[in-house]
């Protein structure tokens, strides 16, 4: 199964495209694209470890490997930890895998009385 994920990351003005794909419903390969040269590397980090274990990402024993690559190479650049490219990752994996259900995930910021 395959799930796609298209994500403008807000004020930085950088979109990414995340493909996740399983053929055994558990080990994701994950291709990224963006404008972004940070997330670039990423999806590049993350390519070498294709495939990934969706099961061992949603419950892992350590800590995920997404997460894992992501963190420091986002401190490293001096980009916000905050980013929302690699939860966006994390759920393409998750509907690929059959481990979550394809929905929008929607965050609105506004300043000042809600």
């Amino acid at each position: 199964m395959k799930a796609h994920a298209k994500v403008d990351a807000g004020v930085c003005g950088f979109k990414t495209k995340v493909t996740a794909e399983t053929r055994d419903g558990m080990n994701v390969e994950l291709r990224i694209g963006s404008d972004c040269e940070t997330i670039q590397e990423l999806a590049g980090l993350l390519k070498a470890r294709n495939p990934i274990d969706a099961y061992q990402e949603l419950t892992p024993v350590a800590e995920s490997v997404v997460l894992s690559v992501c963190r420091p190479v986002l401190q490293k650049k001096g980009c916000c930890e905050a980013c929302v490219v690699p939860a966006a990752i994390c759920k393409a994996m998750q509907v690929a895998a059959k481990l979550a259900l394809p929905r929008d995930v929607v965050v609105q910021i506004t300043k000042g009385e809600p």
